[in-house]
């Protein structure tokens, strides 16, 4: 007897969570290489037959969405505006029936020239990557001259419409830890709502260390003594990062600015969490850090009906862990680096 059924059940856990936001990796590649994520040769690419045709992923989307209940569809990397079906693939998930919520995460590089484009296929908004207001720490960081490329992407979103856009920052010690307070100046200066993220043990070489990481609280603990914080009224439900109102500043379009800090490492929300993983060559996740993966791209290229893709992902994120285990002394760093699982 199990206590599993897969029938007409969305995304549910044994710790009764549900899944309902999808995060779909649409390439491993990128064209940065930042210092905390991948070396400067870069990585060895998944070879192209093992990645899913712009048809499989939006199958598999509409799987999730029809079948599973899935109400938010995040598109990721890799870096996946290096997706060229891109625009393409936000137009068939924007026409799903129910529609979800696209939005797309991104080092914004090449964002200028695409941004009026995905308005336009139905993606609703974006997170762009920025950690430094400096071009020279930015080249530093990235290993590439492309500051004013991600400015340039910043600032098409919001003009098509992508709000809010948002900025994602990760803050190393002795790099740019001393750019929480010119960052978040900058964000609010632009009407952009910033997200500091705790630097996480998903870099390709494994030498992430925990004494090492800037903490959510060293963060908030730097912007107060510069901006008035006080905690955001508004309900977080499953949303990764904790926010704060930033009094006297006010948001584009009305009601008041905010930051928040995604504190994965040092103040986990295991138990809210909401989100399952696609990765760009057909594998599920239910955990960022898990050590497993249901490959559903085998299933369906040997002629897996709908139905029966649906039930190896109920049964993939039934199984799905109680938290990622970073604190105990038996974690493991997933072998696949954030770059191949996606964010």
């Amino acid at each position: 007897m199990t206590l599993w059924d897969p029938r007409g059940a969305g995304l549910a856990d044994r710790h009764s969570r549900v899944a309902t936001d999808l995060r779909v990796s649409l390439t491993d590649r990128c064209n940065l290489r930042c210092t905390y994520c991948m070396p400067a040769e870069g990585l060895d690419w998944l070879p192209s037959p093992t990645l899913l045709t712009d048809d499989e992923v939006v199958r598999l989307i509409g799987v999730a969405v029809t079948r599973l209940g899935v109400t938010e569809v995040r598109f990721t990397g890799g870096e996946p505006l290096l997706r060229r079906g891109l625009p393409e693939i936000v137009r068939a998930v924007a026409a799903l029936e129910p529609r979800p919520s696209t939005m797309l995460t991104t080092n914004g590089v090449g964002l200028a020239r695409l941004a009026g484009t995905l308005a336009e296929a139905g993606l609703d908004r974006v997170n762009v990557s920025l950690d430094t207001i400096d071009p020279a720490r930015f080249q530093t960081l990235t290993r590439r001259d492309r500051h004013a490329d991600v400015l340039a992407g910043l600032a098409a979103s919001a003009e098509a419409g992508l709000v809010p856009v948002k900025m994602n920052a990760v803050l190393l010690r002795g790099v740019n830890d001393d750019e929480a307070v010119p960052l978040l100046r900058f964000a609010l200066e632009h009407g952009y709502e910033l997200r500091f993220i705790e630097q996480m043990p998903l870099d390709a070489g494994h030498t992430w260390r925990r004494e090492e990481m800037v903490t959510g609280e060293e963060i908030l603990a730097r912007l107060r003594e510069a901006f008035d914080l006080r905690p955001d009224p508004v309900l977080r439900g499953g949303a990764p990062a904790e926010t704060w109102l930033v009094e006297g500043h006010t948001a584009v379009g009305g009601g008041p600015a905010r930051v928040g800090v995604i504190a994965s490492v040092s103040r986990p929300f295991c138990g809210a969490c909401d989100r399952t993983r696609l990765t760009a060559d057909g594998s599920v996740r239910s955990c960022l850090f898990s050590q497993e993966e249901t490959d559903l791209r085998g299933a369906m290229r040997g002629g897996a009906t709908d139905g029966e893709l649906a039930d190896l992902w109920r049964k993939a994120m039934w199984a799905k862990p109680a938290g990622h285990g970073i604190d105990d002394p038996a974690f493991l760093q997933p072998a696949r680096p954030m770059s191949a699982i996606g964010g």
